[in-house]
């Protein structure tokens, strides 16, 4: 399972559950598996045949409320902000909390933990993509935005609102991105102007290169050059 460390890995291979998770995000998703690993510790607080193995969100809310009940009688704690990444399968979340269940049950730190960030939104695997591969307005709130968490809170206004700081985060990376670019087509048009001074320039391009400099976007305009193409005259044929 990718994104573990080897000694947690090694460690839920030794619980022996019951189906041995193959995808972290889906598979702890419900709840069943970690209260599973907690039943290996504690198997008189954790009665497995009390949870659900169900995908339906109501079954996953009643899981995860006996787990939250039985760890605060056990004076045990996850963090709140993970279990609720986890339920909602947002990226990253069940892989952090995995190790962190790992650290409770065992008090022993994963040897290569992963960074304790906890913004699951999918900003880092976009910015690894080029400009044009990279979604939408419309699949960023689809992306940031689960069914699952509606669900949870089917309030429209406080949706919205979800929707409106995913779609404004969307458009500050994507001016940033356009702004970064930009600056790199400036410094490569300062860069040919300075490689050809003293050398024999165009006049119509040198032009062109100053006036993408003068312009706002630095290097947006596009310059365009009408070519006269001379093709031979067709010659009808001869009506009968």
């Amino acid at each position: 399972m990718t994104g573990l460390p080897r000694d947690v890995t090694r460690w839920l291979q030794g619980l022996e559950l019951t189906v041995q998770p193959m995808n972290a995000r889906r598979d702890f998703s419900s709840g069943y598996h970690v209260a599973e690993m907690f039943s290996r510790y504690y198997p008189r607080d954790f009665e497995m045949h009390s949870y659900s193995k169900g995908a339906s969100f109501s079954a996953k809310q009643d899981n995860w409320n006996k787990i939250r009940r039985t760890l605060q009688k056990l004076r045990l704690h996850l963090t709140e902000k993970l279990v609720y990444g986890t339920i909602h399968c947002k990226p990253g979340a069940a892989e952090l909390l995995v190790q962190q269940v790992y650290f409770v049950l065992t008090k022993h730190r994963p040897r290569t933990a992963q960074s304790p960030e906890l913004d699951f939104s999918d900003q880092k695997s976009q910015q690894l993509l080029p400009s044009v591969a990279r979604s939408t307005a419309t699949s960023a709130v689809k992306s940031n935005l689960r069914k699952s968490e509606i669900m949870a809170l089917p309030d429209i206004l406080t949706n919205g609102r979800r929707a409106e700081a995913i779609i404004g985060k969307h458009l500050q990376d994507k001016i940033a991105d356009r702004t970064a670019t930009d600056c790199g087509r400036s410094n490569l048009v300062r860069s040919r102007l300075k490689q050809t001074t003293g050398q024999n320039l165009g006049r119509d391009e040198r032009h062109s290169l100053e006036m993408c400099l003068q312009s706002p976007l630095s290097g947006a305009v596009v310059s365009y050059k009408t070519i006269k193409v001379n093709q031979p005259a067709r010659r009808l044929p001869q009506s009968c």
